[in-house]
């Protein structure tokens, strides 16, 4: 592992060299091939098939900044104010998300007093027949229970791979996982206290504060079509994997809209509005978690009203074991594995490569546990000899829709990234 992360000084220089921000022609990427071999220590197997101005995986280590009460010390921190950290993916191998290695999105402050006895969730709005108060004891007693595995994942994951780049957290690839949550059904909450025939959306509102400071200001106050609301997986949740939820993750209440951007799914919640438009709270209008209607070039400027709202993830795969920057003997087998999702759709297939997308060869692929869970894939590879390989993985959904190799279209926030995710193997 030392042989591919070790030369800091060299990776460095070669990262400058290679930055996307500094687009470079072929020619100038085939110049920098020795400066790259140099520093990883091995020929590029398949050198010739790698994309210019990519910069191979192996580079991507990082340190590990400070840890976050609750949460795996391996979390790379992004921001601390508010708090932001993703998963390393190798962190990401077990088929159900521990609590401790759940990234973190925050937008506000999260409270910092629960009075769990007097803890309550308004049920209000302009759709509502009969708005109604329930404390947290009520809405455990009345409603029945409900456990899912679900998939959370920040519409910003992959953010940092845009060029031009796009402000916000530059998540790499951690920013996702799938837990299991317990709780009640939305729907049936819904359904206690009404809804009016004009009911198209429902909004949340959280307990967070705004890194202002200021009490009349929401740092998030998102929402989703009443069709998403009323579904048998969308929960208003109080544990994760049979524990209380964690602070960083909502704890005490939370809604959890498998499938969809995290940013729905509300946490710390204390209010639900049903609007009879689409909701309009904190970070639901202007540009925030929309993406352009149609394609546009890189780096183009869309008006607000061409923008989109988003809705359910595109399908997307991840490498989770081996560790990116593996060393493998040349004569052994190399057992590959990760998790693939797609939104509101199932996984058809994943395929994996190790000739930078080439060619490509079938994993095995489990069903998921439930819907919007994620599915388990497997793949078992050999390598023709010795050198520095890419693992890449791909998955194809149910409508047939297939991962970019390399990136999706470009969008002025950098959502939706759900290119290939891949891995350094140095054979030996």
């Amino acid at each position: 592992m030392s042989d591919i992360n070790g030369k800091q000084t060299k990776v460095s220089t070669v990262k400058h060299q290679l930055n996307r921000k500094q687009p470079m022609n072929r020619r100038g990427f085939l110049s920098s091939l020795a400066t790259i071999t140099t520093v990883i220590g091995s020929e590029i197997v398949f050198a010739r098939f790698m994309p210019a101005g990519f910069i191979p995986v192996a580079f991507a280590q990082t340190l590990t900044p400070f840890v976050i009460p609750g949460k795996d010390s391996g979390l790379v921190v992004l921001n601390d104010r508010p708090i932001n950290a993703e998963t390393p993916a190798h962190l990401l191998n077990d088929e159900v998300t521990p609590a401790d290695k759940l990234f973190v999105r925050n937008n506000g402050i999260p409270p910092q007093k629960i009075d769990i006895e007097n803890w309550t969730l308004t049920i209000a709005g302009e759709s509502v027949e009969q708005s109604k108060t329930y404390t947290l004891a009520e809405l455990k007693q009345r409603f029945t229970h409900y456990t899912y595995q679900l998939t959370l994942e920040c519409g910003g994951n992959g953010r940092s791979e845009f060029s031009p780049s796009a402000k916000g957290n530059q998540w790499t690839n951690g920013a996702v996982g799938c837990p299991k949550w317990t709780g009640i059904r939305l729907a049936d909450v819904l359904k206690d206290v009404g809804l009016k025939e004009d009911a198209v959306y429902i909004g949340y509102y959280g307990k967070d504060t705004h890194l202002s400071g200021d009490p009349n200001k929401d740092p998030i106050s998102r929402g989703v079509p009443i069709n998403k609301a009323l579904e048998n997986e969308s929960l208003i949740a109080w544990a994760m994997n049979d524990q209380d939820l964690p602070a960083m993750n909502g704890y005490p209440l939370r809604l959890v809209f498998g499938g969809w951007p995290a940013s729905t799914s509300g946490k710390w919640l204390d209010k639900i509005v049903i609007r009879n438009q689409v909701h309009d709270g904190a970070k639901m209008v202007g540009t925030a978690y929309r993406v352009p209607c149609k394609t546009v070039a890189p780096g183009a400027k869309v008006a607000d009203e061409d923008m989109c709202i988003i809705h359910a993830m595109p399908v997307k795969s991840l490498v989770t074991y081996p560790k990116s920057g593996e060393l493998h003997p040349l004569t052994n087998k190399l057992d590959v594995n990760g998790h693939a999702w797609a939104g509101d759709k199932q996984v058809a297939k994943v395929e994996v490569s190790i000739d930078f997308g080439q060619t490509w060869q079938p994993a095995k692929l489990t069903k998921a546990v439930n819907r919007n869970a994620w599915q388990h894939w497997h793949s078992t590879l050999l390598f023709p000899q010795k050198g520095y390989y890419e693992v890449w993985a791909k998955a194809t959904d149910s409508d047939g829709k297939s991962q970019p190799m390399v990136l999706p279209g470009w969008n002025p926030k950098g959502y939706l990234n759900n290119a290939c995710h891949r891995i350094a193997v140095q054979v030996v």
